[in-house]
């Protein structure tokens, strides 16, 4: 029985935690990163979203993928090292996996420890042959993955639309940095969502059943608990609407009234209405990703979408 074949632990401590909430909520307008979505509450919320009815990425993503899984594999080829970015519950890695020829391991990255160790558990359950690594990481920043063995292909997958959480400049920044970790041979595989009608964009994020506001909200019980932060969670509330200037529809917290929290040495005061702009997730068209892409180095060698042109998929190599 193959057991997990490492694990690099990375958690932030409470010192870099306090610094860039401290960063965001003192700046004009407030911010806070949305990587601290995910801690172990956080990444249960994010679970019960993509299963939500109004939340549509999920199941159109995993749908395409599995119309397109042997497509994909066989542009892949034998004995591949997959890395998988913000793995989460791996689901979707799920599926490609069973489509691949023999691939020869399989990296987790993600930024929740706990979920990590469960996923990565149940893969190597699943397929005893496979190589298994976790990689506790924030895959912003530079992480290192085993050393590739065999001449198969790397490739880094990316579903989710993820990389809608990156400005443009961000999200090519991200994609130079990936082709590093994937060599010049490798690939990466892209899940992203589509600009499409606003009311459907308007329903996935504030769903009837106030789960997408429960994630949100848990960043400030995050704060209470972890950093001592004085934050009355009943004077804040979600808002979440499409911005279609930028193309993006943006995540906020808003203030009900006038207040102040105290988190480590400052005092921050907000005004009736003020807001906390916590999350974006960028809308792209087929096209735009495309020149996106290029810019970044990349050319796209297949993209598909559902028939609704919900949802994108990229195959993207390197341009040498």
């Amino acid at each position: 029985m193959n057991d997990v074949a490492s694990f690099k632990d990375y958690r932030p401590d409470n010192n870099e935690m306090l610094s860039e909430a401290l960063r965001g909520l003192l700046a004009n307008p407030k911010t806070l990163p949305c990587k601290y979505f995910y801690d172990e509450k956080g990444s249960n919320l994010f679970q019960q979203i993509c299963h939500l009815p109004e939340y549509y990425p999920t199941r159109t993503e995993t749908l395409l993928l599995k119309s397109i899984a042997e497509e994909v594999a066989e542009m892949i080829g034998p004995g591949c090292q997959m890395i998988e970015y913000g793995s989460g519950s791996s689901e979707k890695m799920y599926i490609i996996l069973k489509a691949l020829i023999e691939p020869e391991s399989f990296t987790a990255v993600d930024i929740s420890k706990e979920h990590l160790l469960s996923v990565t558990k149940a893969l190597t359950n699943e397929f005893p042959k496979l190589k298994v690594h976790a990689v506790s990481a924030d895959f912003v920043y530079p992480f290192s993955v085993p050393e590739m063995i065999g001449d198969g292909m790397r490739v880094g997958f990316f579903p989710g639309s993820t990389i809608g959480n990156f400005t443009s400049d961000s999200a090519i920044d991200f994609l130079q940095g990936t082709r590093e970790v994937v060599g010049r041979r490798g690939a990466m595989i892209i899940g992203l969502d589509l600009k499409k009608d606003e009311r459907i964009l308007h329903a996935a994020y504030n769903d009837s059943q106030g789960v997408t506001a429960a994630f949100n909200m848990n960043l400030l019980t995050r704060l209470n608990n972890e950093l001592g932060a004085t934050f009355n969670l009943n004077e804040f509330c979600h808002k979440a609407f499409y911005n279609s200037e930028i193309g993006r529809v943006e995540m906020h917290l808003k203030s009900l009234s006038e207040q102040t929290v105290r988190l480590g040495p400052e005092t921050i005061s907000f005004k009736k209405n003020e807001t906390i702009h916590t999350e974006n997730s960028y809308k792209y068209g087929m096209d735009e990703f495309i020149e996106l892409a290029e810019r970044a180095g990349y050319k796209t060698l297949k993209s598909w979408s559902d028939p609704d042109k919900l949802f994108g998929i990229y195959f993207l190599q390197g341009i040498n």
